[in-house]
This record gives C-alpha cells, structure tokens and sequence, in this order.
C-alpha cells in the first residue's frame, strides 16, 4: 500500500511538471489545419521525444553533477527558480508557444521541448533522479515518470474531444491551476536546497 501511495505521489508531481494542460492548448493551436491522421501521428512524435528527453535526465542527474561539480542543493535552489518562474507564466498565461509552419520540425521543437519539458522541468528531472538512490525508489520513479509521459499522450490524441468538451476557457483555467501545483512544487525544491545548504 505505501508502494501504491509512493508511486499516486511521484506521479502527480511529474504529471504537473510536464505542464499538460498548457501542452495540450498550444497542441490544439498548431494543429489547426491538420488532419485527424496526421494529428495523431504528431501526438505520438512528442510522446517519443518527451520520454527520451525525461528518460535522460532522470536517469544522469547524479552524473552530470559530478561533471560539473554542482552540489544537489545548489541545483534545487537554481531549478526550484526557474520552476517557479515558469508557474507564473502558466498562472498569468504568458507563456507563448511557436506558430510552427512547419509540422515536420513542432514534435520535438516547440511541443516537446521547451513546452513540456522546459527549463524548469528540466531542473525538477535532474533534482528528482539525483533524489533517488536505492532500486526500489527508482524503480517507483520509473514507472511514475512513464506514466505521466502516458497521460500526456492521452490528452494529446484526445485534444480536439477535450476542446469540444470543456472548450478554450476550460483549458485556460485547467493552466493557471497546472501553474499553482507547480509553484508549490518549485517552493518545496527551493525550501529544501536552502535548508540543506545552511546545515
């Protein structure tokens, strides 16, 4: 049962950090003048590319910190930052996306990264994987990461039932709400970093 309450936790805080919502609306303006087909073959172009990009970050923090010799909490402190900035940005709807003519290039570049794995989540990725030292927390954060990848895939190849669902306003507001989960996500990041470093 811990396992299980684990993994719902791992899970909710990787599904807000990718920023799905956000993802989801600017997916829907890029799409526009595409087919059904084509618009389900781009959704899963993003998918691929979001859990190569997650994968490798999650799985290197730990080395690329001894790289560059950067403490764990020096880098909670500097990506709890940019997390937090981002929030704003989602909470304020000021975050803009590419127009992306070219559908050839969007899946990696702009809807993969930066929109779903931006800087910010980038910082989170690298602070949680560096987190997790023993296989069964891991294993737990795996899976948990996957299956936020998974979710977003699902709200991607359902984005025009969902905007005829809830319409533009609903996605707007399913943002701001993305953009105050995050925020207190990046203030915990931040919190932690300074406790630590001043012990």
């Amino acid at each position: 049962m811990q396992t299980f309450s684990d993994f719902i936790t791992v899970w909710l805080k990787f599904f807000f950090i990718l920023t799905p919502f956000f993802a989801l609306s600017l997916f829907l303006v890029m799409t526009r003048s595409m087919s059904p087909a084509a618009k389900t073959k781009l959704a899963l172009r993003v998918t691929g590319a979001v859990i190569l990009t997650c994968l490798v970050l999650y799985f290197f923090g730990n080395y690329i910190f001894s790289v560059f010799g950067i403490t764990l909490d020096a880098f909670r402190i500097g990506a709890g930052t940019i997390l937090f900035l981002s929030a704003v940005d989602l909470v304020r709807g000021a975050r803009n996306g590419q127009s992306g003519e070219d559908d050839g290039d969007i899946a990696v570049v702009p809807l993969a990264i930066p929109v779903i794995v931006g800087p910010g989540t980038t910082g989170a990725l690298l602070v949680m994987g560096a987190e997790t030292t023993d296989m069964h927390t891991r294993l737990i954060g795996y899976g948990a990461l996957l299956s936020a990848v998974f979710c977003v895939m699902m709200l991607l190849l359902l984005a025009t039932p969902i905007e005829k669902l809830i319409g533009q306003r609903g996605l707007s507001i399913l943002s701001k709400l993305t953009g105050l989960v995050v925020s207190a996500i990046a203030a915990q990041m931040i919190f932690t970093g300074i406790r630590n470093f001043l012990k």
